[in-house]
């Protein structure tokens, strides 16, 4: 089992050591065209060179706290017309720095994902929202592409939520419009508001479904449990490779320290359930993810390695890992 963080990758005293650096659209916009291109090449560079010093400090731990999600800001702003142009006239001088980067978190057996943001809708029933998602999905399929993944079924992840008024047949439309690259890469997750665990399922003979136990438990309340025949589906939808899921508690003080919690008992509304607490503060709710011992866990916690770095000590303490 591999357990990953989302990514920030804090040092000691919580301050990231290797930041991703953003621009806005209304400044880049400001700008005329040469300072434009100064401004997104220096960024994407300074990112490309981050994320390198970031796979270097995790082939430095164990095997099994090797895995990050990248965060999406890689090439900034890559998706606006304006920048991608540009972007168009000077990638190839950043195919080294991705070069690298790949070759390293192979090397190194370094789980790697990307998590488009929630405006990414592909079963969109506005045409608009589903052309934006589409390309904000091949941006990160490129800059899987470019670290050489994208070539075999799940080498690598881009996890997507199948919200959206066109429901299932939506999505499934548009992921026949999707590079063959991105189709190898894309998996599909439930929420918890709109889109359940049985939603996605519907998904599983196009993409990996990834489970999100929490979301799960905020939209059912229910604590489903690894023997569950829909668990089982998941684990056939990623056709042999190691399932990836995802877990999360509810903030500090909301729910008990131990102990499973109770939504009505709690009187809370789900919409502050949904908020993502600091650490894994519950031992009952840890033992309940690491139970699923056939998966990869992403950490989807404030402290990020920080917070997965204490799970993975409570999982050897269990002998759970």
């Amino acid at each position: 089992m591999k357990l990953g963080f989302a990514c920030k990758f804090l040092d000691a005293n919580a301050v990231q050591p290797f930041p991703f650096k953003a621009t806005t659209r209304t400044r880049f916009l400001s700008l005329d065209n040469d300072e434009r291109i100064k401004l997104i090449h220096a960024l994407s560079v300074t990112n490309l060179t981050h994320l390198h010093l970031m796979f270097e400090q995790l082939a430095t731990l164990p095997p099994a706290l090797r895995m990050m999600r990248i965060g999406s800001d890689l090439l900034p702003l890559y998706t606006v017309p304006e920048a991608t142009v540009l972007y168009n006239d000077f990638l190839p001088e950043l195919y080294p720095l991705f070069t690298r980067c790949g070759d390293f978190a192979r090397a190194h057996d370094i789980r790697l994902s990307f998590h488009p943001g929630q405006y990414s809708v592909l079963a969109s029933d506005n045409v608009l929202v589903v052309e934006r998602a589409l390309e904000d999905v091949e941006y990160h399929a490129l800059c899987a592409r470019l670290m050489g993944y994208g070539q075999t079924f799940q080498d690598f992840k881009i996890n997507i939520h199948m919200n959206g008024k066109a429901g299932f047949p939506g999505f499934q439309h548009a992921f026949g419009r999707l590079s063959p690259e991105a189709r190898l890469m894309l998996t599909v997750e439930n929420d918890e508001i709109s889109c359940s665990l049985d939603d996605v399922l519907q998904a599983a003979d196009l993409c990996p479904v990834v489970v999100d136990i929490h979301h799960h438990w905020v939209k059912e309340n229910e604590f489903i449990q690894p023997d569950d025949p829909r668990i089982a589906r998941v684990k056939a939808s990623w056709r042999g490779v190691r399932p990836v899921m995802h877990y999360s508690i509810s903030q500090e003080g909301l729910i008990p320290e131990t102990g499973f919690p109770d939504q009505p008992a709690l009187d809370v509304k789900k919409t502050k359930l949904r908020a993502h607490s600091d650490f894994y503060f519950n031992p009952t709710l840890n033992d309940w993810a690491l139970s699923f011992s056939d998966f990869d866990i992403m950490c989807e916690v404030k402290m990020k390695n920080l917070a997965r770095d204490r799970l993975y000590e409570y999982a050897k303490s269990q002998q759970r890992i």
